[in-house]
């Protein structure tokens, strides 16, 4: 009896065990991997061999990425030398910031738009797109509506592969690199403290009329820089056109307006599409105002700076020391342009050093 007990027992135990570990295999298999970081206290090398501790997912598994918004830069100019040599300053800048910024970067292709109607002989150094200028005499002087036109021109005519478009201009040194800070919708702008939609809302109501909504709706804003998606920017731009040379002809928002007319022109026409813009008080520094470039994308060099060889601003008077590109615009500022004084604010120090940077590795440059 006892012999016999032991010999069905092992049986017994060996089919028990078989099904223990079948058991085991299906509830493992079944069971749902982990997807959390490996616990620092776990000493098990199968747990780090199959789970990516930066991407939370198993090793060799599609890797989650952030599309890239893409824009292309887009300046307008004309052929003159003044504008010229701050394209070529600024294409170089571009050009090294995007570098800089790796695969990541959503800073996609550059254009020049060049409203003369002609190529020029820097062509192959800028991509350029030529556009013709308004018909003589459209303009009344104001060169700035050749602007809008340029642009309807290059969105109806180029092949532009980016779905949004950073509108900048040739006195824009980039910093660093830019991010597509549009968003949902959304363009994204910079807002100029002379925008002052309130302030001629009764100007501004032969172009916006009350049905259309608040004068708050106008964003403070230019055509620069801006960030836009590019469908809505050829919705904007025929429009934009249009009410430029519509307020130029008209004598109280000609007076109103006056250098910055065709910047209200786009504020309002982006206002009657429906386009609204994110402000950015960081997208650019204008110098001397502006003395730490800090975490902005852009200088915009607009105003001449002077200063006396103390280090102090001599605004509306000639200094001593001084970097305006007024100054060069029938030739091109010289290499190695003279450093400010001590005491000078940071903005203005590393303009003239991105200047000077620019115009030591540009090829034949002033020639």
């Amino acid at each position: 009896m006892g012999c016999g007990g032991t010999t069905l027992f092992y049986p017994l135990l060996i089919t028990l065990s078989v099904a223990l570990i079948t058991y085991n295999i299906i509830i493992s298999t079944n069971a749902p991997l982990k997807q959390g970081f490996p616990s620092s206290s776990s000493s098990s090398s199968s747990s780090s061999s199959f789970i990516d501790p930066v991407i939370e997912l198993p090793r060799g598994g599609s890797r989650i990425q952030k599309k890239r918004r893409l824009f292309h830069t887009a300046v307008t100019a004309s052929d003159s030398v003044y504008n010229t040599w701050q394209c070529r300053v600024m294409y170089y800048w571009f050009k090294k910031v995007r570098a800089s910024a790796g695969p990541g970067s959503e800073m996609g292709g550059f254009t020049r738009i060049l409203h003369n109607g002609k190529p020029d002989k820097y062509m192959d150094e800028i991509p350029t797109f030529v556009a013709q200028p308004l018909p003589p005499g459209t303009d009344q002087g104001y060169v700035v509506l050749n602007r809008p036109w340029a642009f309807v021109q290059w969105l109806q005519q180029a092949d532009i592969k980016e779905d949004y478009v950073l509108m900048s201009e040739p006195d824009h040194l980039i910093v660093k690199p830019i991010p597509n800070l549009s968003k949902d919708g959304f363009g994204a702008a910079f807002p100029f403290f002379y925008i002052e939609p309130k302030k001629y809302e009764k100007v501004l109501r032969k172009y916006y009329p009350e049905e259309r909504g608040p004068v708050t709706d106008i964003d403070p804003i230019g055509n620069s820089p801006v960030i836009v998606g590019k469908e809505d920017l050829k919705k904007i731009a025929p429009t934009w056109m249009n009410v430029s040379l519509a307020m130029k002809k008209d004598p109280e928002a000609d007076k109103a307006f006056g250098w910055v007319l065709e910047m209200y022109a786009y504020a309002v026409s982006s206002a009657l599409h429906g386009v609204s813009n994110i402000l950015h008080d960081n997208f650019m520094i204008q110098p001397p105002w502006d003395t730490e470039v800090g975490d902005k994308y852009i200088i915009h060099y607009t105003y001449g700076c002077d200063y006396d060889m103390k280090g102090k601003l001599t605004y509306g008077k000639v200094g001593e020391w001084r970097f305006d590109k007024r100054s060069y615009d029938s030739t091109p500022p010289p290499k190695n342009l003279t450093m400010p004084p001590p005491g000078v604010s940071q903005s203005v120090v590393t303009l003239v050093k991105m200047v000077n940077e620019a115009t030591a590795n540009i090829p034949n440059w002033g020639e």
